[in-house]
Parts: C-alpha cells; sequence; structure tokens
C-alpha cells in the first residue's frame, strides 16, 4: 500500500512531465490524472496541479455530497472525477473515507433501476482507493464490480473505466476495453475529450 506522501510525490512528478510531454502512466492514473468534465458539478478541489482537497471544505459532508453528485443521470465520466477527488479528500482522513466506501457498499447491493451505476461506483471508488493509498479491506477487488456493471449494461464510458484500470496493473482485458472505448469515442464527445489523455495512443484522427 502506498503512502499518501509516495502518491503525492509521483503524482508531482507525473504533473511536470505532462507539461512536457504526454506521457504514458507517470503515476496512479486514476489519482493523477484528472478528467475533463466542463461544467459538471463534483466535489470543490483547488486548481493545483493534479488538484488538491480544499481546507475549507466540511468533510463531515463528503459522504452526502458524494451521494449527490453521483447522480444516475451524470455522465460515467463525471462519477469517475467525483470519485477521484473523494479519494484525495478521503487519503487524508480514514473516517470519512470508511464512511463513503461502506454508503457506496449499501447503495451497491440495493436492486433497482440504478444498479449498474451503483455497482459501477463502488468498484471504480474501490480502485480508486487503492491507488490513493486509502485503507481497503485485503479481499476487495474493484475491477470484478466494475466487470460486473459492465455485464448488467453495456456503457463505453465505464470500458474506458475498465481500461484505465486494467492499465496498472495490467490485466489480461485491458486491449479489449481499449478497443471498445476507442470505438465509441467519435460519436461520444466527452469520452473523445478524455480518452487520450488517459489512455495514450487512442488520439482520434
Amino acid at each position: 500500500m502506498r503512502s499518501t506522501s509516495i502518491v503525492v510525490s509521483v503524482c508531482t512528478v507525473a504533473v511536470a512531465a505532462a507539461l512536457t510531454a504526454r506521457p504514458a502512466f507517470a503515476g496512479p492514473p486514476l489519482v493523477c490524472f484528472p478528467f475533463d468534465i466542463g461544467h459538471a458539478r463534483s466535489l470543490p478541489i483547488l486548481d493545483r496541479g493534479y488538484g488538491a482537497p480544499d481546507p475549507k471544505y466540511d468533510l463531515s459532508r463528503l459522504v452526502p455530497d458524494t451521494l449527490e453528485l453521483l447522480d444516475p443521470k451524470a455522465p460515467v465520466i463525471v462519477h469517475m472525477e467525483t470519485i477521484r477527488r473523494a479519494a484525495l479528500y478521503a487519503k487524508d482522513n480514514a473516517k470519512a473515507g470508511e464512511m463513503l466506501l461502506t454508503a457506496l457498499e449499501k447503495r451497491a447491493a440495493t436492486p433497482g433501476a440504478d444498479a449498474t451505476v451503483n455497482v459501477f461506483d463502488l468498484g471504480y471508488l474501490v480502485e480508486t482507493y487503492r491507488q490513493a493509498g486509502v485503507a481497503l479491506p485485503s479481499n476487495v477487488d474493484g475491477y470484478v464490480w466494475v466487470q460486473k456493471a459492465i455485464a448488467l449494461k453495456t456503457d463505453p464510458q465505464m470500458e474506458f473505466a475498465a481500461a484505465i484500470i486494467s492499465a496498472w496493473p495490467r490485466r489480461a482485458d485491458h486491449a479489449e476495453h481499449v478497443r471498445l472505448a476507442t470505438a465509441a469515442a467519435p460519436k461520444d464527445e466527452l469520452l473523445g475529450r478524455n480518452l487520450s489523455g488517459h489512455l495514450p495512443g487512442t488520439e482520434q484522427r
């Protein structure tokens, strides 16, 4: 498990490298590279490097604010950026991070029309926590939950998420996730804006 200080230093290197050349992943990809969500709502974050928690933010609001922002109607990539920001707060506050994980576990276990995105959110949070160095139960695999969500409903943005997760460490289905996300990008403007910045070599022509 990486310590917070190691994650911060690795991300600092990654951002510096990104200013000079678009690197292959130079740091934890779910943490170090913000997603372009335009004007969509998300958790507050300071515009500094890969983003820094706002010291003025009330951490007692992390769970309710995150759950509200993870609106099933919002694009998956907006969920991904919100979860990334939540992990930045959680790595410095273990109690808040544990409460958010518990809330998403409960939501993912609840059947209903929103089950697919709820399952995805849990899996994506787990993998983002893992890369950010937030404490997790040793037996939990977020990638499996993301795969379950994709099995419930085909979604190119979920394939994009799975492609990033499966790149570091490399998983057997990584190339297929990349292929499916890349194929859908020309018809998905938000996906197209984010694709090459997070999956080098997938630039749209």
